[in-house]
C-alpha cells in the first residue's frame, strides 16, 4: 500500500513537470494577449502555441483563454493561474541569468525604506520570495512618510510616492494608487446617505497631511476635475490614524483603495459617493545605481511592482 502511495506521488510529480512548459507559454500568450505575438517571442509558430494552451486546458480541465473575432481574453481561472504562474517564470528567467552571469550570491544586509502601511501586502510579501531566493541577505525595513536620502541613511533602496525631489538617483516607475471616499456602516446609517457631492460640506470630513481644505476629485477614470471645499472634522498624520478614525464612526474619509479593501469586503467600512475618488498618488522605486543593478536590486524592484499591482486591480 505503501509502495503505492510512493509510485502515484512519483506519476504526480511527473505530470506536474510536463506542465510546467505550458504554463510558461501560458504566461506569455495571456500577458501579450495574443497567440501570434506569444509566437514571435518564443520563436515558435502561432499554431504550436495553440495546440500547447489546448492541452494545458485539457491537461487541467479548465477553460482558460476566451477566444473571439477581437482577440483574446483571460477566463477568472486564467486570471488566478497567471496569477500564480507569473512568478514561476521570472524565477525560471531569474536562475538562468545566475547561471549565464556566474555571479556570486548576494549577501548582507538589504536595507529598504517604504511608506507606512505598505508592511503588509506588498513589503513583505516581496522580501520574504526575495529572501528565499537569495538566503544570504538580511533586510532590513525603514518606514518613514518623508523622503529619506538613500545615501544619507545608508539604504539600497526605497519605495516613494508623490512629487520626486531632483537626485541623481533612478527612479522606476511602480504603479499609481487613488483615493475612495469610506465611511463606516454604522456612520452612514447614522447620518443618512450620502449621494450628491454638494452635500460633502455638510458631513464630517476627517483629513490627512496633505489634504486641505479644497479636495480634487475625479471620476473613477481620473478624469473631470472638480474642486471641492470641505470643513475638518479631524485631522490625522497618518494613514493607520485615519483609517481607526473611520471605523470610530468619526466621519468620511479620503483613503487609498488597497488600505480599505479588506473592510469593504467585511462590511465594516462602506463606499461613499462611489463615482468619485481623489487623486492618483505615483509611486517610485528609488535606486543609487548608474550601470547595471544588482540582480537582488532588480528582483526585489519585480517581486514589489507584481503584489503592489495584485494589490490595485
Amino acid at each position: 500500500m505503501n509502495n503505492n502511495r510512493k509510485i502515484n506521488s512519483l506519476f504526480k510529480y511527473m505530470d506536474n513537470v510536463k506542465l510546467a512548459p505550458l504554463l510558461l507559454i501560458f504566461v506569455e500568450v495571456a500577458k501579450r494577449e495574443s497567440f501570434t505575438a506569444a509566437a514571435q517571442k518564443l520563436g515558435l509558430s502561432k499554431s504550436a502555441i495553440s495546440q500547447q494552451i489546448k492541452r494545458l486546458e485539457q491537461a487541467t480541465g479548465q477553460q482558460l483563454l476566451i477566444r473571439n473575432t477581437r482577440g483574446l481574453a483571460l477566463t477568472a481561472v486564467g486570471k488566478s493561474l497567471l496569477a500564480r504562474s507569473e512568478l514561476l517564470s521570472q524565477q525560471l528567467s531569474l536562475t538562468l541569468t545566475e547561471l549565464s552571469s556566474a555571479k556570486a550570491q548576494p549577501s548582507g544586509s538589504f536595507k529598504v525604506c517604504i511608506p507606512p502601511f505598505f508592511e503588509k501586502d506588498f513589503v513583505v510579501p516581496a522580501l520574504r520570495q526575495l529572501c528565499l531566493e537569495f538566503p544570504q541577505l538580511t533586510p532590513e525595513i525603514v518606514v518613514s512618510g518623508n523622503w529619506l536620502d538613500l545615501i544619507e541613511h545608508n539604504l539600497d533602496a526605497a519605495i516613494f510616492g508623490g512629487h520626486i525631489k531632483d537626485s541623481n538617483y533612478r527612479a522606476l516607475s511602480i504603479g499609481k494608487v487613488s483615493e475612495i471616499f469610506c465611511a463606516s456602516r454604522r456612520y452612514n446609517k447614522a447620518q443618512g446617505p450620502l449621494s450628491k457631492i454638494e452635500n460633502l460640506p455638510e458631513q464630517k470630513f476627517i483629513a490627512t497631511a496633505w489634504q486641505h481644505d479644497e479636495l480634487q476629485l475625479f471620476d473613477n477614470n481620473l478624469k473631470n476635475k472638480h474642486l471641492v471645499t470641505v470643513k475638518h472634522s479631524a485631522k490625522v498624520n497618518t494613514l493607520v490614524a485615519a483609517l481607526e478614525c473611520v471605523l470610530n464612526d468619526m466621519g468620511i474619509a479620503l483613503l487609498p483603495e488597497f488600505l480599505v479593501q479588506s473592510h469593504l469586503v467585511d462590511g465594516s467600512i462602506e463606499r461613499v459617493l462611489p463615482k468619485l475618488r481623489g487623486r492618483a498618488w505615483h509611486f517610485y522605486f528609488l535606486h543609487k545605481y548608474e550601470g547595471e543593478k544588482p540582480i537582488h536590486i532588480t528582483r526585489f524592484y519585480e517581486l514589489f511592482s507584481y503584489y503592489f499591482t495584485k494589490a490595485n486591480t
